[in-house]
């Protein structure tokens, strides 16, 4: 990764394990000297399982690792899922090879996606998670507006609609009966803690995205779950970024072969995002930030919620950051959009006979893409159709063709609209954000792994007028860490959010684009 060669050797260590939508990471980090080293230990794939008719959960290992606590009851429903099992195991893996990398490990943070969760009785996960991108959603929320509509729900958990939203999945739940089987719901990131250390806990960042938290003091909406029919004692006692979780269970610890009493499990930013946006390298308040990845979250960190009807109009969340920040931000399609398209090209140019588009390389199709000089359509990469799998350039093709717009045709012709549609959409949020807002934003910072796409960056100086910082790519697994290294006590714990940032600045380089 394109931190730091140093490895980390002995003394205090903290472990930041990082689950993106296709692949996690367990990175070991060190405070040492007012800067912060890294190096990643594991890395492994987060492939989703789609079940058919008739296919049951049983049969998903975790590659050797003990099941205890993981067991599950019922048959998995049709749908996308996510192989939280198999994720698990891949976890304890990569603990594994942190402790054997930093014998000194003392704190472990975990930070996944949002929204997504699992149902428990009496400790055993009932099924397996859905995927956010399943389409049992859309029934959610039709039952959920049936008691709440959209603005009675932006004025109680601040959050902008998204069909995959927790509480719309949760009525989808409820319908089919499977709710009334469960004791407890953990979000993702929260789960695999419990597993961890056997402490049932939510930590606040992630349960900002619920749509089941109150966006005026942080609390469950308990009387929001009681009209929705979600039993409030479902959801775990709240957490905020640096509380203590637990230390290892002794059967978790025996398997790593780590000392149980020394290595805890420390609540992040667990929305990945929230961890992202506390390593942006800010200097100024007047600034926006995209963390740049699947999605793209595009806003700016305030102090309070922005709750007017424009707001909601615009479609802006208030989500929960780290040390009581607000995260404004809209989600705008990111990389998911190119990711898939690659995949599409890729799987077309295996099958016999195909004749080659081009090639799918995405380093040499950005290159190409840099090249294109005649004009590419700007498509609305926020439209619905663009959210769940498949060929993305076909449906490109068709958004354009009901609109009586030329095509991309070329392969690095779609690349190139996809980049400028993005750039496009993140000048447009970000406008908006100031209008809405109040706040100015003259420097735009890109983190995640869109920083490092130099011709995305481009585009978004050009596009927005302002200017761009990339960088760090690794935000995500930095904010984690800092997060964790504050509750460790190997930075002040007085530390401000800002004297993080200023580790950031000082420990990891940033490149310029000019508008």
């Amino acid at each position: 990764m394109p931190v730091t060669e140093e490895r980390t050797g002995g003394g205090p260590a903290l472990a930041a394990v990082d689950l993106g939508a296709t692949s996690g990471r367990v990175v070991v980090g060190r405070i040492a000297s007012g800067r912060l080293t890294m190096e990643q230990v594991a890395r492994f794939p987060n492939t989703p399982v789609l079940f058919t008719e008739g296919h049951s959960t049983e049969g998903h290992s975790t590659e050797g690792h003990s099941t205890e606590g993981l067991s599950t009851e019922g048959e998995g429903a049709e749908g996308l899922h996510w192989n939280i099992q198999a994720l698990y195991g891949a976890v304890e893996e990569g603990l594994g090879a942190a402790l054997r990398s930093a014998p000194g490990l003392c704190s472990v943070g975990i930070d996944s996606w949002a929204v997504d969760y699992a149902l428990l009785r009496g400790g055993r996960m009932l099924g397996v998670p859905y995927h956010y991108r399943d389409a049992r959603s859309a029934r959610g929320v039709e039952l959920v507006h049936a008691e709440a509509d959209g603005a009675e729900l932006f004025t109680r958990n601040g959050l902008q609609h998204l069909d995959f939203n927790t509480l719309f999945q949760l009525a989808a739940e409820r319908e089919s009966g499977f709710l009334d089987l469960a004791d407890r719901l953990l979000l993702l990131p929260d789960l695999l803690a419990y597993w961890l250390t056997g402490q049932a806990r939510a930590e606040a960042t992630n349960a900002s995205t619920t749509g089941l938290l109150s966006v005026a003091d942080r609390t469950w909406d308990t009387e929001l779950m009681e009209r929705l029919g979600y039993p409030p004692g479902l959801f775990a006692d709240l957490v905020g970024p640096g509380e203590r979780i637990g230390p290892l269970t002794a059967g978790v610890a025996g398997r790593l072969g780590a000392d149980r009493g020394r290595v805890q499990v420390t609540a992040v930013g667990s929305h990945d995002t929230a961890s992202a946006v506390a390593a942006v390298p800010f200097e100024t308040p007047d600034a926006a930030y995209i963390s740049s990845g699947t999605w793209s979250l595009v806003g700016l960190e305030l102090d309070a919620p922005v709750l007017t009807p424009e707001a909601r109009a615009a479609n802006f969340t208030n989500e929960g950051g780290v040390d009581g920040r607000v995260r404004f931000l809209r989600n705008v399609s990111g990389l998911w959009l190119l990711s898939e398209s690659v995949r599409t090209w890729r799987e077309s140019d295996r099958r016999p006979g195909a004749a080659r588009g081009g090639g799918a390389d995405l380093q040499e199709l950005l290159d190409e893409a840099a090249k294109v000089e005649r004009e590419v359509p700007v498509f609305d990469a926020a439209d619905e159709r663009f959210v769940p799998p498949g060929d993305m350039p076909a449906r490109i093709r068709d958004w354009c063709g009901e609109r009586g717009i030329r095509p991309p045709e070329s392969r690095a012709e779609v690349v190139r609209s996809i980049l400028e549609s993005l750039a496009a959409a993140y000048a447009r949020t970000i406008d908006a954000a100031e209008e809405l807002s109040g706040r100015k934003a003259r420097t735009v910072h890109v983190v995640g792994g869109g920083s490092r796409n130099a011709l995305l960056c481009r585009l978004t100086a050009r596009r927005t007028g302002r200017r761009v910082v990339a960088g760090p790519v690794e935000a995500t697994a930095i904010g984690n860490l800092l997060v964790q290294a504050r509750a460790a006590g190997l930075v002040s714990p007085e530390a401000t959010l800002e004297d993080l940032r200023a580790i950031v600045r000082a420990s990891f380089p940033v490149t310029v684009y000019e508008p």
